[in-house]
C-alpha cells in the first residue's frame, strides 16, 4: 500500500510540476506579446497626442484671432484707437522680421 501511495503521490506531483512549467510557459509568451503589442502601440499613442495637441493650439489660436478681428473690424475704423492698433501692429511685425 505504501508503493500505490508513493506511485499516486509522485504522479500528483508530476501533474502539479507540468502544470506549473505550462503556466510558466504560457505566462512567459502573453508578457511577450503584451511587450510586442506596448511597442507597436507606443507610435500611435504618440501620434493621438501630438493630434490632440495641435488641434487643441489650433482651436485656440482661431478663436482669438478670429474674435480678435471680428471686434476689430466691427469698430469704426478712422480714429485715433485704430490707426494706434494699425501702427503698433505694424511695428511689431516689423521688430519680428528684423529679430529673425
Amino acid at each position: 500500500m505504501n508503493a500505490k501511495a508513493t506511485t499516486a503521490e509522485q504522479s500528483a506531483m508530476d501533474s502539479v510540476a507540468d502544470a506549473m512549467r505550462d503556466a510558466a510557459s504560457k505566462a512567459s509568451d502573453h508578457a511577450a506579446k503584451l511587450r510586442g503589442a506596448a511597442t507597436e502601440a507606443a507610435p500611435q499613442v504618440m501620434r493621438t497626442v501630438s493630434r490632440a495637441t495641435y488641434m487643441t493650439a489650433y482651436v485656440l489660436s482661431y478663436g482669438i484671432v478670429y474674435a480678435s478681428v471680428f471686434v476689430a473690424q466691427s469698430l469704426p475704423q478712422d480714429n485715433a484707437f485704430m490707426h494706434g492698433l494699425r501702427d503698433g501692429a505694424n511695428a511689431a511685425r516689423d521688430a519680428l522680421r528684423s529679430a529673425s
